[in-house]
């Protein structure tokens, strides 16, 4: 459960800061005050929310295993969760906001209409399948302290300051936990971790403005995905295996390379597509 370390201290940073700029308000206070209703309310609402779902989960797999990876919520319940938050997450995008439509970098808007709010919900799944990520020490936490630090640059760099705030402050909470889950781990993630961040990671995307360059600011999380995806179609189909073992970075280790490897080597991968990521968001507009 240590990925309460990440959404607690963030909750509790915006929190306290909101508390001040209410006690003594002033210049100073006012101005660090980054929860807004246009800007963080619905980010942090999703994060608190696949939080404490994930937390639920990780309670009951500690009370019904031991500690071992079994019990818990069904896939089907956190799919389910996953679909509720992407649904109310795309009715408020589209219904209280009056965004129906994407940006497309070098190009402009694109129109979806009503079908902005499936959209939405399918973005936030591909993104909650990309969960499985969260198998090696220090690799989860590594490769979203990279995503959040482009979001917060590019939130940044459109005069999002509530929301470049939110995302730092998240980053903070990220780095915190890290420093405990790089090898040998002493706080795991888990589903607490894990799909806060990955729910939320999404509404900072529609956010900004940015979803379609999600695939490359997250690339390592859309390459599990996929990974995943082509293992389990190419068994069903052709008979055989395509990884020796999926996600991709089990596959490295079946290879012969140390988790430490992989991990450092998704990070550099993640830095590198982030900032690339966060050049075309910005530049495209």
């Amino acid at each position: 459960m240590g990925g309460v370390i990440i959404w607690l201290s963030t909750l509790v940073t915006i929190g306290a800061i909101w508390l001040l700029s209410v006690l003594f308000p002033n210049e100073i206070t006012q101005k660090l005050d980054f929860l807004s209703r246009n800007q963080t309310w619905l980010p942090l609402f999703t994060l608190i929310i696949a939080s404490l779902v994930g937390l639920i989960d990780d309670w009951m797999q500690v009370r019904d295993g031991g500690g071992s990876y079994v019990g818990g919520l069904s896939f089907w319940k956190r799919f389910s969760v996953v679909i509720l938050l992407g649904l109310a997450g795309g009715w408020w995008f589209y219904a209280r906001l009056g965004v129906d439509s994407v940006h497309v970098p070098f190009y402009g808007d694109l129109s979806l209409g009503l079908l902005f709010i499936p959209f939405f919900i399918a973005v936030m799944l591909a993104l909650f399948s990309s969960s499985v990520i969260d198998g090696l020490d220090g690799l989860a936490g590594g490769v979203m302290a990279a995503i959040f630090s482009s979001f917060a640059g590019i939130a940044f760099f459109q005069n999002q300051i509530d929301l470049a705030a939110f995302c730092s402050v998240l980053l903070g909470g990220i780095l915190a936990f890290l420093w405990f889950n790089i090898p040998p781990a002493r706080f795991y993630m888990s589903e607490t971790g894990i799909l806060g961040l990955t729910t939320t990671l999404t509404v900072v995307a529609f956010l900004t403005d940015s979803v379609l360059v999600l695939p490359i600011i997250a690339l390592p999380l859309f390459i599990t995905s996929c990974s995943v995806i082509i293992q389990l179609l190419s068994k069903r189909f052709r008979g055989k295996k395509v990884f020796h073992v999926a996600p991709l970075h089990h596959h490295f280790e079946a290879i012969g390379w140390p988790p430490y490897k992989v991990v450092m080597r998704y990070w550099v991968i993640s830095i590198m597509m982030a900032i690339i990521g966060m050049v075309i968001a910005i530049i495209g507009k």
